[in-house]
């Protein structure tokens, strides 16, 4: 089933991110689905924290991104969407390549959506489970 409420798609997303912090990551849209958003960002220059591990910070920006994404088009035109809470498990370190994140909703209420988002390796190896939790606000 379509969760959509506004026009969504992997260019769309790219053009509302043009100089934000998620293009300037490097972070790419990859796909839209019916129910999930996919994206990654590179394991580079811009990324590492000095023991050359991707940055926990930037994982977090990646979940965020699709969370937030998934919740602001799966609410009504005019509708805002808001972070209240994101936490972030981080569970394997990686060092170069790309990691790619999924989200998919886990609640999408009138005032309040949570999002799971996954992030995996170049190998499919998980490394890093985040949950965000988004405000949905009406139209003033």
């Amino acid at each position: 089933m379509r969760i959509w409420q506004k026009p969504i798609s992997v260019e769309h997303l790219s053009a509302m991110h043009k100089d934000t912090a998620p293009e300037r990551l490097g972070i790419e849209f990859l796909e839209v689905g019916d129910d999930f958003i996919r994206a990654r960002v590179p394991v580079d220059t811009r990324t590492r924290q000095p023991y050359g591990l991707l940055h926990g910070g930037v994982s977090v920006v990646l979940a965020e991104t699709l969370g937030s994404c998934g919740a602001a088009y799966a609410t009504p035109e005019g509708w805002r969407a808001v972070g209240l809470d994101i936490n972030a498990n981080h569970i394997r370190g990686a060092t170069s390549g790309w990691v790619t994140g999924t989200t998919r909703p886990v609640h999408m209420g009138r005032t309040t959506h949570v999002w799971h988002i996954d992030l995996h390796d170049d190998e499919g190896r998980l490394t890093c489970v985040s949950r965000i939790t988004m405000a949905i606000l009406a139209p003033r």
